[in-house]
């Protein structure tokens, strides 16, 4: 019996030293993917590539390595789904905190914020076990309409990829990937499934693709989810040109390209085109229903039989397997690998801060905020977004939360029995894939009532804007018009002929028409801001907060104005599943900005309630040569009464160019916090990057010689110091 047990402890401790290389956390990880690799069979290989379940990869049993736990962000960690249906599990300890939305975040032009938020939604996804969060995302706000904007960081690629590094990085950190998404094109809901996008080779790399580059290059992200839709004819999850060209070898991307759900379509084109882990393709994950299985996959049988057949070489396998075992090595089984918590006070500080700090300040004539209490004795407040849940909607970002603060409460809890509610208008309940269909006579008779009691009122809150709607803000869908739906800029108008005190409260992730605009008294836009949205938007309007939130996106005054409207169907929605960008790099404020075209709220605006003095722009030197920088320093002065802060931003204009650009484009921002009456000097280092556009004539970035100017604005269009140097 001992020499029995003797040679059974003898081979348990041979096993583990054959192990230590890949089971050690600690070892160098690529000495710890080939020593795996070099031990697993070809049909290891291949199961490592593809689901085993609605939101999981398998690992390797035998060998202990672990699978793949994923699940929907990025602005929580989404309800746990069954293993094998859509369904939710029910679960009761799935509640998490909703985070305000990724334009939101963008809003706050923070970046140490952005790191915040990301370190503490991967927390909330390190305690459910989940190793992958789908998310953030930075596809470019091209269309104004498009339902998925919200989850997005705005309309400039510079901005979109200065916000996603921090949230990346933080969140890494705590050994849970983020799964960037959707690369790319991905900018209208309307034809997602089956449009090709015909774009210019300088617009993809000018507009659409540095967001991506910056997340890869400095994030050191580790995952990175393909779109639905066709570039130049092929599916984004197979396309040779743009997962193995661009992201693996141009860009140095080390991690795995996973599928979006059912966007893989072929096995050769997926295999030898640059997917790594295949989810999501049709099937209901019935195990009895062989013909939809997980080994049915493209990436499952089919692939491993092409591989034993020599039509797929063992190359592809390895080096596919290879990505997917680096995934796992950082996260599930990896050093950083944190314990995670859900629902601290810590991460509804950060939900707080980033709303704080990303509500925009659009209008406030005769500083009618904040708001003081002792003015107003009738407080009414109008709108259905005041007691509306816009966690719980929105397609698959939606969120089981543990609580929400809706904005009513949050204003009760401010102004007590001051307060009364009027519903002003209906929306409807929250589908993901169809609408109510509204009844009119309930409509008039809601708006009827709240003009009503909009006279008795000495200040009346309005609070409305866009929902999580099928067809308002929510996936696979677009918005049919860029007016507010269920007649809100009619009733706003009505309000306002009978009661001056009007302030008006909007949540979106889009902009919309604001005809109202010039009738009210104040207005600010929230964007979404998660379960502590009221408390939020009462630290704002009472004036505990300061706001400092500058638009991601432009707001235009009619939907016509839009670059992507100039031109017909084809430009949107598109016409035979093909749409065009015929706009090309003018997108957002770029269109705005040089064609001369007025809008409502410019790209980088935003109030506050102090005031800021811009000093003049002082440049280092007046000449750059190639590969070379100089130095732009301006004074900020707060000249208000209380502390605030201000995001200088930094645009460049080239005012020599062989090729029509734009008349200036964002290149930095710095977000300072003054007090009444102090000063700060805000630097910005001008590298020759700054200056390049990309040459479809050389295929590559050029800065051609000769005079550049330098911006130093408080938006896009509030210029408030200029500079002019040469290149050489």
């Amino acid at each position: 019996m001992k020499r029995m047990l003797t040679i059974a402890l003898l081979a348990a401790t041979a096993v583990a030293a054959e192990g230590q290389t890949y089971l050690d956390p600690q070892a160098p990880l690529e000495s710890r993917v080939q020593d795996a690799l070099s031990r697993m069979t070809l049909h290891e290989k291949v199961q490592i590539v593809h689901a085993q379940s609605k939101f999981s990869s398998p690992g390797v049993p035998r060998l202990g390595i672990k699978q793949l736990n994923m699940a929907d962000g990025p602005h929580g960690i989404r309800a746990e789904v069954d293993w094998n249906s859509w369904n939710y599990a029910k679960w009761t300890n799935d509640s998490c905190v909703a985070f305000p939305s990724l334009t939101c975040l963008a809003a706050t032009w923070n970046r140490e914020l952005s790191g915040s938020y990301g370190h503490a939604v991967s927390e909330e996804f390190a305690y459910r076990d989940k190793n992958i969060m789908l998310g953030p995302g930075c596809n470019i706000a091209r269309m104004p309409l498009s339902g998925r904007s919200f989850e997005y960081t705005g309309e400039d690629p510079y901005l979109a990829g200065e916000m996603v590094v921090p949230y990346i990085q933080r969140a890494q950190a705590n050994g849970v990937a983020c799964c960037l998404k959707h690369f790319f094109l991905n900018n209208q809901e309307v034809g997602r499934w089956n449009t090709n996008v015909n774009v210019s080779e300088r617009a993809v790399n000018e507009i659409y693709l540095p967001a991506f580059k910056k997340a890869v290059q400095q994030g050191r992200l580790w995952t990175i989810m393909g779109s639905y839709n066709k570039w130049n004819n092929v599916w984004c999850c197979e396309n040779d040109s743009l997962l193995n060209k661009i992201l693996k070898k141009q860009w140095g991307f080390d991690g795995a390209v996973i599928s979006d759900w059912g966007g893989t379509h072929h096995t050769w084109e997926a295999a030898t085109g640059g997917l790594d882990i295949e989810m999501g393709t049709d099937t209901n994950g019935k195990t009895e229903d062989r013909s939809k299985g997980y080994d049915y996959y493209h990436l499952a049988n089919a692939y491993e039989q092409a591989v034993r057949s020599g039509k797929i070489s063992m190359e592809v396998v390895d080096e596919k397997a290879a990505r997917v075992l680096r995934t796992i090595f950082r996260t599930v089984m990896g050093p950083r690998r944190t314990q995670g918590v859900m629902c601290s006070d810590a991460h509804y500080q950060v939900c707080r801060e980033v709303g704080q700090e990303g509500i925009v300040l659009l209008r406030n004539q005769k500083n009618i905020l904040p708001l003081e209490a002792s003015k107003y004795q009738r407080i009414l407040v109008v709108g259905e977004n005041a007691v509306r849940n816009m966690s719980n909607a929105g397609g698959s970002s939606e969120l089981k939360t543990k609580f929400d603060i809706s904005p009513l409460s949050g204003l009760q809890a401010l102004y007590g029995n001051k307060i009364s509610y009027a519903q002003g208008y209906y929306s409807g309940k929250a589908y993901y894939g169809r609408v109510d269909k509204l009844n009119a006579a309930r409509q008039d008779s809601l708006h009827n009532d709240a003009v009503e009691k909009a006279k008795q009122a000495d200040l009346v809150i309005f609070i409305g804007g866009l929902n999580k709607n099928h067809r308002q803000d929510c996936e696979d869908g677009d918005r049919e018009s860029y007016e507010l739906s269920y007649g809100q800029s009619e009733l706003i108008e009505r309000i306002a002929k009978v009661q001056k005190n009007i302030v008006v409260v909007t949540y979106g992730g889009n902009p919309f028409a604001t005809p109202w605009a010039d009738k009210v008294a104040a207005f600010l836009h929230c964007w979404y801001l998660g379960s502590m949205s009221g408390a939020t938007l009462g630290d704002v309007l009472s004036g505990a907060v300061n706001p400092s939130g500058k638009l991601p996106i432009t707001f235009a005054k009619e939907q016509k104005d839009f670059p992507c409207f100039q031109y017909g169907k084809e430009v949107y929605p598109g016409v035979n599943k093909q749409v065009y960008y015929k706009e090309d790099i003018y997108v957002g404020y770029r269109w705005f900005d040089t064609k001369k075209v007025a809008v409502q709220y410019p790209f980088g605006f935003g109030l506050s309630y102090t005031t800021f003095k811009y000093g003049k722009p002082v440049l280092s030197a007046t000449e750059m040569r190639a590969d070379g920088s100089i130095e732009l320093s301006v004074d900020i002065t707060n000249t208000g009464k209380r502390e605030g802060k201000e995001t200088v931003q930094l645009y460049i204009g080239d005012e020599q160019c062989s090729v029509d650009r734009p008349t200036k484009e964002l290149k930095n921002f710095a977000k300072v916090e003054l007090q009444p009456g102090e000063t700060k000097t805000v630097k910005f280092a001008i590298h020759d990057d700054d200056l390049k556009f990309f040459s479809e004539k050389e295929h590559r970035w050029v800065a051609e010689p000769g005079k550049f100017k330098a911006y130093v604005c408080a938006s896009v269009a509030d210029v408030r110091g200029t500079a002019v140097f040469n290149l050489k």
